[in-house]
């Protein structure tokens, strides 16, 4: 059976919790067409995610990484196709680290594409009747610097036929957003329903002709 490894964040900014890691660390162990899976929380820290991430994929040689990310402010779920070699934060790490306008990756190209099918995904996500869109900016935070570092080193391994890689955001969950009025929730529920849909979408007929790749 095929390993996907799942990834969420610790929670930053005073927040008790991060929906990411609730959700995916519900799915760790289950099988899900034809996949097992596995859940890794990630400290919300530029450096150390990555670290923490490629040892993960060292580890565990799974054929689908998805990083899943808090994006407060969004309603629906959003797939990432695209991450940028930039860092540019507008407020510290959980280290206390900002870095300003600096590469990811020196000597990286400017972006690259997710290589999970982004379309087929947010087709069956709206088909179950849950609120999805394809994202074409993953910020300048954690989140885009720890997919940019999962692409990154799935073709620095020159695994990109063997290992694919993506980046969702999911909203604040309920509980999250009466701490911040006018910001719209998604339940825990909707939102591990909807990691599931993305996974069983990642080798449908539909799946095989979306494209990844790098832009320089």
């Amino acid at each position: 059976m095929k390993r996907i490894l799942l990834t969420g964040f610790e929670p930053f900014m005073k927040e008790a919790i991060n929906p990411s890691w609730e959700a995916v660390r519900r799915l760790d162990g289950e099988r899900i067409a034809g996949y097992e899976v596995s859940a890794c929380e990630l400290p919300t820290v530029f450096k150390r995610a990555q670290q923490v991430l490629i040892e993960q994929i060292k580890k565990l040689r799974p054929s689908v990484v998805i990083c899943v990310g808090q994006a407060g402010g969004r309603a629906e779920i959003t797939v990432e196709r695209v991450a940028i070699n930039l860092i540019d934060a507008r407020i510290p790490d959980n280290d206390g680290e900002a870095p300003v306008d600096v590469p990811v990756a020196d000597e990286g190209p400017a972006a690259y594409f997710a290589s999970i099918p982004v379309k087929t995904i947010q087709h069956q996500l709206k088909q179950a009747g849950i609120p999805c869109q394809v994202s074409y900016t993953a910020g300048t935070y954690v989140c885009n610097s720890t997919f940019y570092a999962l692409m990154h080193a799935i073709y620095s391994m020159q695994a990109q036929d063997e290992i694919r890689g993506g980046f969702i955001h999911i909203p604040f969950l309920p509980e999250q957003a009466a701490h911040h009025p006018g910001k719209p929730s998604m339940s825990l529920e909707v939102v591990i329903e909807a990691l599931r849909k993305a996974i069983e979408a990642l080798d449908t007929e539909a799946s095989a002709g979306e494209s990844a790749g790098t832009l320089h």
